[in-house]
């Protein structure tokens, strides 16, 4: 087998002189020092404050300062997606030192609202993507954000910017590889200080191991050689030409955080010869005349008394307000669903088509996930017929990929809908999902957001799915607050469930019951009307059809169960659960999943616990659930462990006597 390193697209640099500064541009670099020292001295006094007990933790940039001169080759409508040691860059497009102030002290004022931790940036008007704290997290929504450029025939940049031990995470070979594919003008940054907290990484990196080749690899404790460099980079990734990797050398001056102490684990030599790159800046600029030893001393000061007092100021913010810890969760409250046009489909899976087919009249929706393109049209078939194939589009064998490019494409403003082949296979992809997808509102205060559609085919009831086919794994996802999951029962609901996924504007994840798919559907379900019931029996998915079966059988008993059937879980409305058991003063619970730490059991906790439902009781509760063990894959073992009409019936059995 030939296999080969990943590489990247680099500029001919061969020809090119070492990086000379030149006098005429002493007013851009007196900016960049500037800049550089306002970054320096911030750390500074944040480690002051630190130590004074003034804020909980900060993370320095010391010695990544020379990434400011990065600012210079982005334009307004470039996306950056930063690391957490890039303030002097981010003040040098255009963050303020207020919005830096605010941030290390977690007023209301930050770009998160004091939610988010500090020097995890975020400026929306900036076109700054808000950091969160996984390595390498940022790579696939970066990569989101080139797709849309390129989509959307913009000739925007998108600078996505990672630490080098960050480049042993799977996410970021899945984006250069992405990136790689689709051509994308993405220019990552790897800032290589040789260590991940205290972690030597000069022989493990990605380009240590040899396993990315291409990249172009700049001095970068020297500013002037990062901006040639970047320069060439930029022309490149913005003529065209694709990804540009920028492997930059630099060295980390600070230890690794507050929390931190470098000096365990690096020698007093080695601290000695770490490279600072305001100093080479300086010593350059006085070389060639453009600053002398007292305008220096002059700027020094100016800059120290500037940061102060945008710490005091800070520091005399208002606290948060606790109540405002649950604003921005979702965004306004979510709709009614829209009523189902007459002569809706008779199927959930034509549903599904119907209502893709829909969304692709938006001509910024695009569909993307495993096979789904033509003529396959997924595993389930429920995108085959779909016209505008350029925008239903095959992903590679990816989980994190779909997902997290899928991030990158809601939060430039598409809408884009995303196909998991299976439940099962989120795994892959449950870093983007709770790191990313159902977080990047709440921890912007609602600067950003993220109108992603994932769905997925879910659960069991079918043969031969096995262990890794026939998950239901809502549990998972209902506690991920900021996440909207529905799981639809019939054509109507799975046509509202796209409808209201497609057109809101938070995360929604739809669980498909496959056991559910295929059924015909003459009419909507029959429910059960209210009335003088004996018990109320809650289901969802595939459960809701084993519910009614049940409550037909009592019916012949003489019990009278009133089935309240789900399908938005979250956030799920309660008020018609308790106007039930107000009636009945008895509850059974059924579910697919197991019994424990299930979204079941959260139901029965919270209409027990609440009091106005726990003295309406007349027994205490049933959960119904498949047995704790994985699904097998014989049918027999599998309709043994998975609940039942016959334990429906039991429980209600049990419950009444």
């Amino acid at each position: 087998m030939n296999e080969r390193p990943v590489t990247v697209a680099v500029p001919d640099t061969s020809a090119e002189p070492r990086a000379v500064f030149v006098p005429a541009d002493s007013d851009r670099a007196l900016g960049w020092l500037r800049t550089m020292l306002v970054s320096r001295e911030f750390d500074r006094r944040a480690a002051l404050t630190y130590r004074q007990g003034g804020i909980w933790f900060h993370i320095p940039g010391s010695g990544h300062e020379s990434l400011a001169v990065l600012a210079r080759h982005l334009r307004p409508s470039d996306v950056i997606a930063p690391h957490y040691r890039d303030r002097a860059l981010l003040l040098a497009r255009g963050m303020t030192l207020a919005d830096m102030a605010a941030d290390l002290f977690a007023t209301p004022a930050s770009g998160s609202a004091g939610r988010n931790m500090t020097s995890h940036f975020s400026h929306r008007d900036l076109n700054v993507f808000s950091v969160a704290a996984p390595v390498a997290s940022n790579c696939l929504p970066a990569a989101g954000f080139a797709w849309a450029a390129r989509l959307r025939g913009d000739d925007d940049v998108v600078l996505c910017l990672v630490g080098e031990a960050s480049t042993r995470q799977g996410e970021f070979y899945e984006a250069v590889a992405f990136a790689v594919e689709k051509q994308l003008p993405l220019v990552f940054v790897v800032e290589d200080n040789m260590y991940g907290i205290s972690t030597r990484t000069v022989s493990g990196t990605a380009r240590g191991l040899s396993l990315l080749t291409g990249v172009l690899v700049p001095d970068a404790s020297d500013p002037v050689a990062l901006d040639r460099a970047a320069a060439r980079a930029f022309r490149q990734v913005r003529g065209g030409g694709g990804p540009v990797v920028l492997w930059c050398e630099m060295d980390r001056l600070d230890s690794h955080t507050s929390f931190d102490d470098q000096r365990v684990y690096r020698s007093a030599e080695e601290l000695a010869r770490l490279r600072d790159p305001i100093t080479i800046l300086c010593d350059r600029l006085v070389e060639e005349g453009a600053l002398d030893r007292g305008e220096l001393q002059q700027l020094c000061e100016e800059v120290v008394d500037e940061v102060l007092n945008a710490f005091e100021r800070a520091a005399r913010a208002p606290r948060p307000a606790p109540t405002s810890v649950h604003t921005h969760l979702y965004a306004a409250p979510e709709e009614s669903p829209a009523a189902a046009p007459s002569g809706s489909p008779a199927t959930m899976a034509a549903a599904v088509t119907d209502a893709l087919s829909e969304a692709l009249e938006d001509p910024d929706t695009v569909i993307f996930g495993e096979d789904i393109a033509a003529p396959k049209g997924g595993v389930f078939a429920l995108t085959k017929g779909l016209g505008h194939a350029e925008r239903v589009v095959n992903s590679p064998l990816a989980e994190a990929t779909v997902v997290g490019v899928g991030v990158g494409l809601a939060a430039a403003g598409m809408r884009p809908v995303v196909e998991l082949q299976f439940i099962d296979f989120a795994g892959p992809a449950w870093n983007q999902i709770t790191t990313q997808l159902a977080t990047l509102r709440w921890r912007t205060a609602g600067d950003w957001s993220c109108p992603l559609t994932v769905y997925a085919p879910s659960g069991a009831y079918t043969p031969g799915g096995g262990i890794w086919h026939s998950q239901s794994l809502e549990s998972l996802f209902t506690h991920t607050p900021g996440l909207r999951v529905t799981v639809p029962y019939s054509p109507a609901e799975t046509t509202a469930a796209f409808r209201l996924a497609h057109t809101g504007a938070d995360p929604t994840m739809i669980l498909l019951p496959k056991r559910l798919l295929r059924r015909r559907w003459a009419d909507a379900a029959p429910v059960s009307p209210p009335g003088n019931a004996d018990v109320t029996v809650v289901a969802w998915g595939s459960c809701r059809e084993l519910a009614r079966d049940a409550a037909d059988r009592l019916a012949g008993d003489g019990v009278h169960a009133e089935v309240v059937g789900l399908w938005r879980l979250d956030p799920l409305d309660l008020g018609p659960l308790r106007q039930s058991l107000a009636r009945t003063g008895r509850l059974v619970v059924v579910q697919e999943a197991v019994p424990t730490s299930s979204f079941g059991a959260w139901l029965v906790s919270s209409l027990v616990t609440d009091p106005d439902c726990f003295y309406q009781l007349l027994a205490a509760p049933r959960l119904v659930s498949r047995q704790p063990v994985h699904v097998p894959y014989d049918t027999g073992l599998e309709a043994h462990v998975l609940p039942s009409a016959d334990d429906i019936v039991t429980a209600v059995h049990a419950i009444l006597n």
